[in-house]
């Protein structure tokens, strides 16, 4: 799973990433949720944008609308990242066009709610390949340019649901507690090579998650949702910061420090009430 912010909130953000003017940010994702808060960030620190997904007209628009707000140079390349073999097709292209990424956003994913054995294997397939494989690929792809050039940034979207088993979300949450552990693997193997490595574990999020997953919305769930600005917001502070992981959200927090506190066993049970049947 994947809060609108004010100016103020935006410009401290801007200010803490270091060198943002002129470098260039890879945002998968990019036609919707956190993608479009992640692109409108990183724009207003005058970072250059390419924006990856599978839908061209949404991205089309928003980089009309970013061009025109912060005079930034941004590629839309539309490509379905969950077909093998998409990580290397759209190196490829930013290859051909002599694009440089020194920020990349790994934000493409999507989660399926219901029965592992009612939901059809080849969409668990498809979900797999893009939260897991495309992720995996385009993270060594570009990873090996930042570590040759010694500087580069990546920001690998996980979720809150990475820290415990979630009955109906089975395999989603299992592909974000892959997600979480690699990036901070890679946090620890790539700083000596001068490349940042975080990982975001957002809290339930509005971004059209639910309708995309098939999943309802308990009373509880609806109390700890986010806006999308101050969970992108997070992401980008910690990646500033260098920091291995950060979970967005007070609340948040609070629900992964009481994970060390309990059983797994009462873990699953509550999930599975936060998240309704």
């Amino acid at each position: 799973m994947q809060h609108s912010a004010d100016t103020g909130t935006q410009i401290s953000v801007v200010e803490k990433i270091d060198g943002a003017p002129g470098k260039r940010a890879l945002i998968t994702g990019a036609s919707s949720g956190l993608g479009l808060e992640f692109a409108e960030l990183l724009a207003a620190q005058k970072v250059n944008l390419v924006l990856a997904a599978r839908r061209r007209e949404p991205m089309e628009k928003l980089a009309a609308e970013l061009r025109r707000k912060h005079d930034v140079d941004i590629v839309v390349e539309a490509i379905d990242l969950a077909a093998p073999g998409a990580a290397a097709r759209l190196k490829s292209s930013l290859d051909e066009k002599s694009l440089q990424i020194d920020i990349l956003v790994n934000n493409a994913g999507y989660g399926l709610h219901g029965d592992f054995l009612e939901t059809p294997i080849e969409r668990t397939t498809d979900m797999i390949q893009l939260n897991i494989t495309a992720l995996t690929e385009l993270s060594y792809a570009f990873g090996r340019d930042m570590a040759a050039r010694g500087s580069g940034q990546i920001l690998l979207v996980a979720s809150l649901l990475a820290l415990q088993p979630v009955p109906r979300f089975a395999a989603y949450a299992a592909t974000k507690s892959y997600v979480l552990s690699f990036g901070e693997a890679l946090h620890e193997e790539l700083r000596r090579q001068g490349v940042v490595v975080t990982s975001l574990c957002p809290g339930h999020t509005e971004t059209g998650f639910d309708t995309a997953a098939g999943a309802p919305v308990s009373p509880i769930l609806r109390l700890l949702t986010m806006k999308p600005r101050p969970v992108a917001e997070s992401g980008l502070r910690a990646l500033s910061q260098g920091k291995a992981s950060v979970i967005a959200g007070f609340m948040n927090n609070v629900v992964a420090f009481s994970n060390r506190l309990t059983p797994r066993s009462m873990q699953r049970a509550t999930m599975k009430r936060i998240l309704g049947p």
